[in-house]
């Protein structure tokens, strides 16, 4: 797994390939109706913002991708409602398995 101060650099790299210095097509923004190039102070901005970003990705982009698989919690409850009365008494029912499944698409970053 990446640092900050890792992640920081790729940023950085990848923000000055967007500046029109390097031969880019430059970063902009758009005040008072009149669009302009980052100023100095706006990309080291986006360079912070780009590796945060990433950072966060890194360290929790399991959850997100977790929480956009799992079943809605009435299905879960459902899963469990038949697993619980079909009296099977190991970890064999239909809401483990499909928990296990998601868990195990998704691990979390050690």
């Amino acid at each position: 797994m990446a640092t900050i101060e890792e992640l920081t650099a790729a940023a950085q790299t990848a923000i000055d390939a967007l500046k029109t210095a390097n031969g880019g097509d430059g970063m902009f923004a758009q005040v008072n109706n009149v669009r302009r190039e980052f100023t100095s102070g706006e990309y080291d901005q986006a360079v912070v913002d780009k590796a945060n970003s990433d950072f966060d990705l890194q360290e929790n982009g399991y959850k997100t991708a977790r929480q956009a698989e799992y079943e809605a919690i009435a299905e879960q409850l459902d899963m469990l409602f038949h697993d619980m009365t079909a009296d099977k008494g190991d970890k064999t029912g239909e809401w483990y398995k499909a928990i296990k499944a998601v868990k195990d698409a998704n691990p979390k970053p050690e």
